[in-house]
């Protein structure tokens, strides 16, 4: 009998890390098996988080960031994963890896570009009501003067085609989301979204407040707009 592993070409998981010890054994363990490479990107973090990812995971690459920011650990991430595609999964357990499945399924239908939306058909039950504002916020900004009809611009549950990747420039600055979305549009990848779950972060705080977050992403969906290639 035929398993994933079989029928699927390799896949990588890719997780950009900082600081996350308290989050990860909410989501390592939930990485399905046919899944061919865990990828961590480091980003310095402090505490355990290395020591955490290794004991759970001994089969685990794990990266140090050579630069600092989302952008950078991810473009890096790509640059070094050995998977045909590559999906991106949050670390603090907001993504649910057991949803892995439905993200490839479109990649092998003929799509460049599976993106997570956590409001196609559904609605996040732990986020934040200044969050969901601002999430609608940017995105309708995005449909307007992009001309695009995205429910969800901020979902760190991606899977692309690593041959697709490479041709979208990714962003150092505060919206990476938003911006590798645009930027992968703009370079003519065929994208989808895909429902997926918000499970809200498990431990600890963001790394970045929501009112700086969200101001910069919506700067830079302007400035991208306007004064972009």
């Amino acid at each position: 009998m035929s398993t994933r592993s079989d029928l699927y070409p390799k896949i990588t998981a890719l997780i950009c890390t900082l600081n996350e010890e308290r989050n990860l054994p909410h989501v390592l363990p939930r990485i399905p098996a046919w899944v061919n490479e865990v990828l961590v990107i480091d980003g310095h973090s402090t505490d355990k988080t290395v020591e955490v990812a290794r004991k759970i995971r001994p089969d685990i690459r794990i990266v140090g960031q050579p630069g600092e920011g989302k952008g950078d650990a991810l473009r890096y991430g790509i640059e070094l994963a050995r998977g045909d595609i590559i999906v991106t999964l949050d670390a603090d357990g907001n993504t649910d890896a057991e949803e892995l499945s439905r993200f490839i399924e479109p990649l092998l239908d003929g799509y460049d570009f599976a993106k997570g939306s956590r409001f196609l058909n559904s609605s996040p039950a732990r986020m934040s009501g200044h969050r969901r504002i601002g999430n609608w916020i940017l995105t309708s900004v995005t449909n307007i003067i992009f001309g695009s009809k995205y429910t969800d611009m901020c979902s760190g549950f991606n899977a692309v085609w690593k041959k697709a990747w490479q041709k979208v420039e990714f962003p150092d600055e505060f919206g990476y989301e938003p911006l590798i979305t645009i930027r992968a549009q703009r370079a003519g990848l065929r994208i989808v979204e895909v429902s997926c779950t918000d499970r809200g972060r498990i431990n600890g705080n963001s790394k970045l407040s929501s009112w700086k977050q969200g101001w910069g992403a919506l700067k830079a969906i302007v400035r991208e707009r306007f004064y972009g290639r």
